[in-house]
């Protein structure tokens, strides 16, 4: 198998306020993870920047008009979602990781799988707007380009904590692009429930699994036994996308979920068995949420292990 990992210094340019969870040190933990991947002789590349055509394949144009109009100085768009002057340059750095990545898992012979560390995160931003931390919605605009580039069948699979809601909505009427979520429920957004499972012609290509506060691996992993996998089998993938937020980890400060280092390595594991089945193994990862600095760096040194 062939991992590279997408990632760049320049994503501790996006700064939040004092306090804020999301914020650079982040960026600073996914260079460290970064650097110890290259220390033993893995590949790191630098992501390209998303152009103004790659985000209008999710986005309205008046949103990315939005975000622009905010270079250059520090705002606040919500509670949660800040920009400051350099904002719209690193989101676009990170919806353009992802293109990086896409380019990877397509280009490369099978097997070929790429990890884009990244932030701010993506999946909470709709068409038309930004929240829950997320400016543009990197998954979602790299599953758009997959497409573009003659992808039949595109998978997202999204275990953050939180409801995948950006992703849900950008492709809820879309028959190409299965989107799986499992998140704790209720939690915020709100969305997320089982029986949001498409509209349209995108009717069943909407899987949410919602899942208890206090859930545990042994319920997450079981659940993906039951009812994930044998959708993603059934869809068929020509490309597996994973939107990999760690803020069900059991130290995140978040969420109420319990999973463990060890329990993403596995679930990870998991859907790449089903990737080398359906898509001669062409996986791309997206990094979402995990805001405790140790459990996220951990986390990822399990998945890169089991991604080699």
């Amino acid at each position: 198998m062939t991992l590279v990992l997408v990632s760049s210094l320049r994503f501790v340019d996006h700064v939040t306020p004092a306090g804020h969870p999301e914020r650079p040190e982040r960026a600073e933990t996914l260079e460290a993870v970064a650097a110890r991947f290259r220390k033993q002789g893995g590949t790191v590349v630098e992501p390209r920047s998303a152009t103004d055509e790659d985000l209008a394949r999710v986005h309205t144009r008046e949103h990315v008009a939005g975000i622009v109009a905010r270079r250059g100085r520090a705002s606040m768009i919500d509670e949660d979602t800040f920009t400051s002057p350099d904002s719209d340059g690193i989101a676009r750095l990170a919806a353009g990781a992802v293109l990086t990545a896409v380019d990877h898992a397509l280009d490369g012979p099978p097997g070929s799988r790429a990890l884009a560390m990244v932030r701010p995160p993506g999946h909470h931003a709709e068409a038309d707007k930004a929240m829950g931390f997320c400016l543009y919605n990197n998954i979602a605009v790299g599953a758009a380009y997959a497409r573009s580039r003659g992808v039949s069948r595109v998978a997202i699979v999204d275990y953050d904590v939180h409801h995948g809601n950006g992703t849900q909505a950008m492709f809820y009427e879309d028959p190409s692009v299965l989107f799986v979520s499992s998140h704790q429920y209720p939690f915020w957004p709100g969305s997320g429930a089982a029986s949001e499972t498409g509209r349209g012609a995108g009717e069943g290509f909407t899987l949410n699994v919602p899942l208890k506060m206090g859930d545990r691996d042994d319920v997450v992993e079981r659940t993906y036994a039951e009812t994930v996998l044998p959708r993603l089998r059934e869809f068929k993938p020509e490309l597996l996308m994973i939107s990999a937020g760690f803020d069900a980890h059991e130290q995140d400060p978040l969420g109420q979920l319990r999973m463990t280092t060890a329990g993403f390595a596995r679930l990870t594991q998991a859907l790449l068995r089903v990737a080398d089945e359906m898509c001669e193994g062409r996986v791309v990862l997206v990094t979402e949420g995990g805001y405790d600095l140790k459990a996220l760096s951990d986390s990822l040194d399990a998945v890169i292990e089991v991604c080699r």
